[in-house]
This record gives structure tokens, sequence and C-alpha cells, in this order.
């Protein structure tokens, strides 16, 4: 018994030392809550003790990559800021402590665009409604693939729809989904909101169900550099690089696609669409394979095509033509001018014009409203 009483009382001082812990967890200061929505205005909130100056920025600002709000130093030195709530959308937000950028501890949506991780504010509402997650949910997987025109094998995301895993028999159309500059193949996904979005519109009925394959449109990367894998060095000014992502995607990723997944191996069950550089890549894609895809959806795009090109995707019998820009977005006018060649040439297409310019609000947007008109 003697022996036993130094033991119970470690035991004792375990957990009496654990029960002191939970007890100073629930009974230590009120936790901080940032960013809270309360009607018609959302206040920020950041714990900063020995801060000296606190400033708010959010892209919903007039100017969202200089502009900046005072925020109050409060009890506990909680700093705060309250403001009107912006219209419905995915905001991303820091603050800036002292003249450095910080992003919110306390809110666990984040978004990644290329290296930096950014806090997000989403504002409930209509436009933002198939942002938020479904009742139920397909897949995202992550899949390489070899490239022997790159020289060695690469990632892409792929989006399985809900349904997907549990009927072995069914095939479904596939949507190739570009991103642009500084992107890679996690973009849409976390920027995108590309699952929720193809979710939503799927659960409500309003698009069939489609695998979506986001490659890496970086030739000279394998992956996201997230993964911490070196980059690979292209000259392109090499005949060998020409068109290579392009060429791959269409000779590479999509015969891998279409045997490693149930997918429907003909141009009536092929979309491709992209956004700035992958929009550039949607077009070069459909000039150089102009039989491969019946649905074309360049976004915000530099490209262009010649008059012998615009016939070939005419004579091709191409269903859907989806071209769509902000109205104050830097590359409107080569919009513009798309437009302009494709009613010339007599290709029957839809020109979509938003307000705003070169942002993923408007690139989300294009999406939600695309995708319900694919594979019909």
């Amino acid at each position: 018994m003697k022996k036993l009483l130094p033991i119970i009382a470690l035991f004792a001082i375990a957990f009496g030392a654990q029960a002191q812990e939970l007890s100073n967890f629930q009974r230590g200061p009120r936790p901080v809550i940032s960013p809270e929505i309360q009607g018609d205005s959302v206040t920020f909130r950041l714990k900063a003790d020995y801060a000296t100056v606190v400033k708010l920025s959010g892209s919903w600002m007039p100017n969202p990559y200089g502009g900046t709000i005072d925020m109050t130093r409060g009890e506990g030195n909680i700093w705060s800021v309250k403001i009107p709530l912006p219209s419905p959308e995915i905001y991303t937000y820091n603050f800036v402590v002292d003249g450095v950028a910080v992003n919110d501890p306390q809110n666990v949506l984040v978004q990644r665009d290329g290296t930096r991780y950014l806090p997000m504010l989403i504002v409930p509402g209509e436009r933002t409604e198939n942002y938020g997650e479904a009742k139920t949910h397909g897949t995202v997987s992550h899949p390489w693939y070899e490239s022997k025109i790159l020289g060695y094998s690469r990632r892409l995301s792929v989006y399985t729809p809900y349904g997907y895993e549990n009927s072995p028999k069914k095939k479904y159309p596939v949507l190739y989904l570009l991103h642009g500059a500084g992107g890679d193949e996690e973009a849409w996904i976390s920027m995108g909101r590309t699952a929720q979005i193809l979710d939503n519109l799927i659960e409500k009925g309003l698009a069939e169900p489609m695998i979506v394959v986001m490659p890496n449109g970086n030739p000279g990367q394998q992956a996201a550099r997230t993964l911490n894998i070196p980059e690979k060095q292209i000259d392109w000014r090499s005949e060998e690089f020409r068109d290579a992502y392009v060429r791959s995607l269409c000779t590479e990723i999509i015969p891998f696609i279409e045997k490693n997944f149930r997918a429907v191996p003909k141009p009536s069950s092929r979309a491709i669409a992209g956004l700035s550089m992958g929009g550039g890549h949607t077009i070069s894609a459909s000039n150089l394979y102009p039989e491969m895809f019946d649905y074309i959806c360049p976004l915000s795009a530099a490209g262009s095509a010649t008059p012998e090109q615009v016939a070939a995707l005419k004579k091709a019998g191409v269903k859907l033509y989806f071209l769509a820009c902000g109205n104050a977005d830097f590359l409107f006018q080569r919009s513009e001018e798309m437009d302009k060649k494709l009613t010339e040439a007599g290709l029957d297409h839809t020109y979509f014009v938003s307000e705003g310019g070169h942002t993923w609000a408007n690139w989300r947007l294009y999406l939600n409203t695309f995708a319900p008109l694919l594979f019909k």
C-alpha cells in the first residue's frame, strides 16, 4: 500500500494540473471574434498588446492594394474597427500592424493566391449563395500525369461530382478549367470556389454532373510551389517548347483523364475554359485543336484567332463559345476585338460583359454563369 501512495499522488497531481488547465481554458477571457457580421455591418478585431498603430486593408476598398482604415485600441489591447457591410461577394483582407502586414489569427477561412495566404470575408447574398458549402459534396483529388513534352511528371487537381464513387458504370463530361498567371493547379479550388460552385449547381439541378480538371499552366513547374519542388527553366525561343503546355494539355492530359477517370471521350462531352493567361491557353487550344472541344469559354483573355481559325471552329460545330470580360478590365479592349472577329466570321457566340476588372469576383461569376450552359 505504501508503494502505491507515490503513484496515486502522481496521478492526483497530473489530474489536478489537467483540470486546472481546462479550468483556465474555460474561465479565461472571451475569445476574440473576427470578422463578425452583425446586420449591415462587420467588425474586425485583433489582439496586439505592443502595437502602436493598427490598420485594416481589404479588397473591397477603393484602393485594395494600398488603402487602409485605422483601427482603435480597446480593453485588453484588442484593436477593432466596424465598417458598413460590403455587397455580397468574397473579399480578402489583412491587418497592418506598425507597418507590417499580418493575417487575422481568428479567421480559419483563408485562400492561397500564389505564395500569399489571405483571410476571407464571405458576405452572404444572392451573388454568393453558390460559394458556400452544399449539402452534398464532390471530391477533389490531385493525381500526377507523365508529360513527355515537358519532360517530367506533373500534378493536376480533379473534381469529381457527388455520386461519382457510388456509380461505377456512369461516365461524365469533362470541363478543363485553366488558371491565370501567378496561379497553379489549386488556384481555381482555393480562390475560384470551383468545388462549392459545382456542388451547389449540380445539387440544384442547374448544371450537369461533370468532372473538372484543373492543370498547372506553368510548364516550368511540376506542381504548386507549396510542394517545394525545384522549377525548370524553359527556353521559350526553342521550337521544342512552342505551345508546349497547350500541346501537353490536349495530347497528354486529356488522354490521361479519359483513361483514368470515367470521362466520355467525345468533343460533345469536353469543355475548356480559362481566365487571363488560361483564357489565352483556351483560345490557343481551340485554335490548334478545333475539333476537340464543343464548349469553349475564354475569360478575361488576351488571345486572338484568325478568320481561318474561327472558320475551323464553325465547321467543327462548336456548341457554345462563351466570351466574358469585365468592363473595367485592362484586357477589355482585347475582348471587344475578339467579339468583333467572332461576329464577322459568323460564329454564334455569347459575349458576357460584367462590371469590374481583372478579379476573382468576376471569374467566380463567370464559372457560376457558364457551367449551367455546358453539356446540354
